[in-house]
């Protein structure tokens, strides 16, 4: 009976350890959440002058409509497609409201060379595929050709402000209940069942004295405290290799929620 115990807390253990491995794995494709604007440079293409500049146009857009604009750019896309990558980036950011989902993405892949503008699914009719495309033709793409980063996306942005303002109206803003959770909240769960299964083992000796978790052939203590920590450390965002994000002010609501369902278009110059 205590041998088929330990079997089975043994294939629990290497399933929430591959579990937690895949999601740690997940997580780091994409960046993580900013906490303080709506433009993020992940490759310090823009100046910071550049940045602060088109964050608050950005926010000045957002205060008086509630669509949130992003601005966000990486070094690549890891082979990923890039609207596969913006629709990702949307929905774990949650850009724009919960309740509108009238966030717009305008993602750049410095060394890959591509661009994408994607939409949530409350902007879609003021900012079809087709116009999005016009955008990226004809306000990025030359503009980008020449390494005036800055102009092309000063420019796309505008003309998504002319098509999407006045689509929703201001209202006064709440604080996000549910700011932190989907991935995290995952993460977290899978650490509180290793925390008590490896009580649950340490009160019964573990078959090896309390030393291991999972026997003579498994991993020790180490390895699922490594794992844990990893969790913890990396949050939902796997930060340490994207560098800094040259975000604008500190005076900022956040992102609210959004979600997207792949409207929008992509480019290369």
């Amino acid at each position: 009976m205590a041998t088929n115990m330990n079997t089975m807390l043994k294939r629990i253990f290497l399933f929430v350890g591959l579990v937690l491995c895949a999601t740690l794995a997940f997580a780091q494709n994409y960046p993580e959440k900013p906490t303080r604007g709506l433009v993020n440079d992940f490759t310090g293409t823009l100046s910071p002058q550049q940045v602060s500049q088109l964050d608050a146009k950005l926010k000045a857009f957002e205060d008086s409509t509630t669509n949130q604009i992003a601005v966000v750019l990486i070094p690549t896309l890891d082979g990923r497609e890039i609207i596969d990558y913006g629709v990702g980036l949307i929905r774990k950011w949650g850009i724009g409201t919960k309740e509108k989902n009238n966030g717009v993405l305008v993602l750049v892949a410095v060394n890959d060379r591509k661009v994408s503008i994607q939409t949530g699914y409350g902007v879609e009719g003021a900012l079809p595929d087709i116009i999005t495309q016009q955008i990226i033709q004809k306000d990025v793409r030359p503009r980008f050709k020449q390494n005036d980063y800055y102009g092309g996306l000063d420019a796309a942005t505008d003309d998504i402000i002319k098509y999407t303002k006045g689509e929703y109206k201001a209202e006064p803003k709440q604080k996000d209940e549910n700011e932190g959770g989907g991935l995290g909240s995952v993460i977290f769960i899978v650490i509180i069942v290793v925390v008590i299964l490896i009580i649950i083992i340490s009160k019964r000796g573990g078959g090896g004295g309390g030393r291991r978790i999972i026997g003579s052939r498994g991993g020790s203590h180490a390895f699922w405290w490594y794992l844990a920590a990893n969790a913890l450390g990396s949050g939902s965002g796997g930060g340490g290799s994207w560098g800094g994000s040259s975000g604008g002010g500190s005076s900022w609501g956040g992102f609210g929620g959004g979600s997207s369902g792949g409207g929008g278009s992509s480019g290369s110059w």
